[in-house]
Protein backbone atom coordinates (compact mmCIF):
# COMPACT_ATOMS: atom_id res chain seq x y z
CA UNK A 1 0.00 0.00 0.00
CA UNK A 2 2.25 3.37 -0.84
CA UNK A 3 1.85 5.96 1.09
CA UNK A 4 -0.23 8.48 0.09
CA UNK A 5 -3.82 10.27 1.53
CA UNK A 6 -5.74 7.51 0.77
CA UNK A 7 -4.93 5.22 3.38
CA UNK A 8 -4.93 8.51 5.62
CA UNK A 9 -8.55 9.31 5.21
CA UNK A 10 -9.73 5.46 5.63
CA UNK A 11 -7.95 5.59 9.27
CA UNK A 12 -9.49 8.74 9.89
CA UNK A 13 -13.10 7.59 8.65
CA UNK A 14 -12.61 4.23 10.40
CA UNK A 15 -11.48 5.83 13.57
CA UNK A 16 -14.38 7.66 13.72
CA UNK A 17 -16.70 5.03 13.19
CA UNK A 18 -15.63 3.50 15.78
CA UNK A 19 -15.81 6.52 18.22
CA UNK A 20 -18.93 6.63 17.51
CA UNK A 21 -19.96 3.25 17.78
CA UNK A 22 -17.93 2.96 21.15
CA UNK A 23 -20.05 5.76 22.75
CA UNK A 24 -23.47 4.18 21.73
CA UNK A 25 -22.74 0.81 23.01
CA UNK A 26 -21.31 2.40 26.28
CA UNK A 27 -24.71 3.00 27.40
CA UNK A 28 -25.86 -0.29 27.03
CA UNK A 29 -25.42 -3.83 29.02
CA UNK A 30 -21.87 -4.95 27.35
CA UNK A 31 -19.96 -8.31 27.76
CA UNK A 32 -17.09 -6.05 29.14
CA UNK A 33 -13.40 -5.17 28.45
CA UNK A 34 -10.22 -6.57 28.22
CA UNK A 35 -6.81 -6.35 27.92
CA UNK A 36 -4.34 -9.00 25.95
CA UNK A 37 -0.54 -9.66 26.06
CA UNK A 38 0.35 -11.01 22.94
CA UNK A 39 3.65 -12.54 21.99
CA UNK A 40 5.47 -14.61 19.09
CA UNK A 41 7.63 -14.28 15.57
CA UNK A 42 7.14 -12.19 12.55
CA UNK A 43 7.96 -13.61 9.03
CA UNK A 44 7.88 -11.01 6.52
CA UNK A 45 7.82 -12.24 2.96
CA UNK A 46 10.50 -10.53 0.88
CA UNK A 47 14.15 -9.61 1.21
CA UNK A 48 15.40 -6.39 -0.88
CA UNK A 49 18.94 -4.38 -1.96
CA UNK A 50 18.86 -0.73 -1.08
CA UNK A 51 21.12 0.61 -2.68
CA UNK A 52 22.81 4.06 -1.53
CA UNK A 53 21.06 4.20 1.43
CA UNK A 54 21.52 7.75 2.99
CA UNK A 55 24.68 7.90 0.44
CA UNK A 56 25.96 4.35 1.82
CA UNK A 57 26.62 1.25 0.29
CA UNK A 58 24.04 -1.36 -0.77
CA UNK A 59 22.35 -2.79 2.28
CA UNK A 60 20.88 -6.36 1.72
CA UNK A 61 17.57 -6.76 4.30
CA UNK A 62 16.86 -10.27 4.44
CA UNK A 63 13.53 -11.90 5.22
CA UNK A 64 15.00 -13.07 8.35
CA UNK A 65 11.75 -14.08 11.21
CA UNK A 66 12.07 -11.40 13.74
CA UNK A 67 10.32 -11.08 17.30
CA UNK A 68 6.92 -9.21 17.87
CA UNK A 69 4.98 -7.83 20.75
CA UNK A 70 2.12 -6.20 20.95
CA UNK A 71 0.13 -5.37 24.28
CA UNK A 72 -3.89 -4.99 23.12
CA UNK A 73 -7.02 -3.35 25.18
CA UNK A 74 -10.26 -4.62 23.51
CA UNK A 75 -14.51 -4.41 24.13
CA UNK A 76 -16.83 -6.44 23.40
CA UNK A 77 -19.85 -4.73 21.59
CA UNK A 78 -21.41 -8.12 21.94
CA UNK A 79 -20.61 -11.40 22.50
CA UNK A 80 -19.50 -11.90 18.42
CA UNK A 81 -18.34 -8.71 17.89
CA UNK A 82 -15.17 -6.78 19.51
CA UNK A 83 -13.02 -4.04 19.02
CA UNK A 84 -9.38 -3.95 19.90
CA UNK A 85 -6.54 -1.46 19.78
CA UNK A 86 -3.15 -2.68 20.28
CA UNK A 87 0.46 -1.00 20.34
CA UNK A 88 3.43 -3.59 19.89
CA UNK A 89 6.93 -4.12 17.68
CA UNK A 90 8.35 -6.44 15.55
CA UNK A 91 11.79 -6.48 13.73
CA UNK A 92 13.35 -8.35 11.13
CA UNK A 93 17.22 -8.27 10.56
CA UNK A 94 19.76 -8.54 7.56
CA UNK A 95 23.39 -7.63 6.09
CA UNK A 96 25.16 -4.70 4.58
CA UNK A 97 26.10 -6.18 1.59
CA UNK A 98 28.49 -4.52 0.30
CA UNK A 99 30.71 -4.09 3.92
CA UNK A 100 30.59 -6.29 7.17
CA UNK A 101 27.50 -5.21 9.60
CA UNK A 102 23.99 -5.64 10.19
CA UNK A 103 20.81 -3.84 8.92
CA UNK A 104 17.75 -4.04 10.92
CA UNK A 105 13.71 -3.15 10.48
CA UNK A 106 11.98 -1.78 13.40
CA UNK A 107 8.71 -1.33 13.47
CA UNK A 108 6.16 -0.27 16.07
CA UNK A 109 2.37 -0.65 14.75
CA UNK A 110 -0.48 0.86 16.40
CA UNK A 111 -3.91 -0.63 14.98
CA UNK A 112 -7.62 -0.68 15.43
CA UNK A 113 -8.90 -4.33 14.82
CA UNK A 114 -12.29 -5.55 14.68
CA UNK A 115 -13.22 -9.02 15.77
CA UNK A 116 -15.65 -11.58 14.84
CA UNK A 117 -16.17 -14.31 17.24
CA UNK A 118 -18.14 -17.43 17.40
CA UNK A 119 -18.61 -18.48 21.74
CA UNK A 120 -18.63 -21.71 21.63
CA UNK A 121 -18.16 -22.14 25.54
CA UNK A 122 -14.96 -22.92 26.37
CA UNK A 123 -13.59 -22.43 23.11
CA UNK A 124 -13.56 -18.75 20.81
CA UNK A 125 -12.57 -18.99 17.41
CA UNK A 126 -12.68 -15.66 15.57
CA UNK A 127 -11.59 -13.66 12.63
CA UNK A 128 -10.21 -10.40 12.44
CA UNK A 129 -9.21 -7.25 10.24
CA UNK A 130 -7.30 -4.64 10.91
CA UNK A 131 -6.00 -0.86 9.87
CA UNK A 132 -2.98 0.77 11.47
CA UNK A 133 0.05 3.64 11.87
CA UNK A 134 3.04 1.71 11.38
CA UNK A 135 6.28 3.46 12.42
CA UNK A 136 8.91 1.70 10.78
CA UNK A 137 12.98 2.61 11.00
CA UNK A 138 15.97 1.04 9.25
CA UNK A 139 19.37 1.47 10.87
CA UNK A 140 22.40 0.41 9.03
CA UNK A 141 25.43 -0.39 11.26
CA UNK A 142 28.66 -1.51 9.83
CA UNK A 143 31.73 -2.88 11.46
CA UNK A 144 33.93 0.52 12.01
CA UNK A 145 30.37 1.77 14.06
CA UNK A 146 29.28 3.65 11.23
CA UNK A 147 24.98 4.01 11.57
CA UNK A 148 23.05 5.07 9.06
CA UNK A 149 19.13 5.56 10.41
CA UNK A 150 15.90 6.73 8.69
CA UNK A 151 11.81 6.14 10.10
CA UNK A 152 8.91 6.66 8.08
CA UNK A 153 5.30 6.41 9.28
CA UNK A 154 2.76 4.35 6.74
CA UNK A 155 -0.61 2.87 7.13
CA UNK A 156 -1.46 -0.48 6.03
CA UNK A 157 -4.04 -3.61 6.40
CA UNK A 158 -3.98 -6.60 8.17
CA UNK A 159 -6.70 -9.82 8.14
CA UNK A 160 -6.32 -12.99 9.85
CA UNK A 161 -7.61 -15.60 12.63
CA UNK A 162 -7.61 -17.21 15.97
CA UNK A 163 -9.22 -18.51 18.64
CA UNK A 164 -9.24 -18.54 22.01
CA UNK A 165 -9.13 -20.82 24.94
CA UNK A 166 -11.66 -19.66 28.05
CA UNK A 167 -9.74 -20.82 31.16
CA UNK A 168 -11.57 -18.92 33.37
CA UNK A 169 -14.72 -16.22 33.52
CA UNK A 170 -11.92 -13.35 33.55
CA UNK A 171 -8.87 -15.46 31.84
CA UNK A 172 -8.21 -16.66 28.55
CA UNK A 173 -5.15 -18.02 26.48
CA UNK A 174 -5.03 -18.27 22.74
CA UNK A 175 -3.52 -18.22 19.21
CA UNK A 176 -3.36 -15.34 16.70
CA UNK A 177 -2.36 -15.40 13.07
CA UNK A 178 -2.55 -12.48 10.86
CA UNK A 179 -0.98 -11.08 7.16
CA UNK A 180 0.18 -6.91 7.37
CA UNK A 181 0.05 -5.03 4.08
CA UNK A 182 2.64 -1.85 4.40
CA UNK A 183 4.98 -0.73 1.92
CA UNK A 184 7.20 2.55 3.59
CA UNK A 185 9.77 3.75 1.44
CA UNK A 186 13.94 4.07 1.99
CA UNK A 187 16.29 5.35 -0.69
CA UNK A 188 13.22 5.87 -2.98
CA UNK A 189 12.73 2.47 -2.87
CA UNK A 190 9.56 1.01 -1.55
CA UNK A 191 10.30 -1.95 1.26
CA UNK A 192 7.01 -4.23 1.72
CA UNK A 193 6.73 -5.11 5.58
CA UNK A 194 3.88 -7.73 3.70
CA UNK A 195 4.03 -10.50 5.68
CA UNK A 196 3.03 -13.07 8.40
CA UNK A 197 2.62 -12.41 12.46
CA UNK A 198 1.98 -15.18 14.68
CA UNK A 199 1.32 -15.04 18.34
CA UNK A 200 0.27 -16.65 21.55
CA UNK A 201 -2.20 -14.89 23.56
CA UNK A 202 -2.71 -14.26 27.13
CA UNK A 203 -5.62 -12.18 28.40
CA UNK A 204 -8.10 -10.86 31.16
CA UNK A 205 -11.46 -9.59 31.15
CA UNK A 206 -12.24 -6.47 33.34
Amino acid sequence: MKNNRTPTVLATVLAAALISIASLASAGDQPGNYVALKGGIYSPSTSYNIDNFNGGSTTRLDSKTGFSGEVAVGHYFLPMLALELGAGYFESKGSAAAQPGESTLKVVPLTATGKVLLPLGMFEPFGLFGIGAYVTNLNVHDNVGNVQDTSKVTYGLSVGAGFNINLKENLFVGVEGKYLWDDPSFGGQHIKLDGFITSAVIGFRL
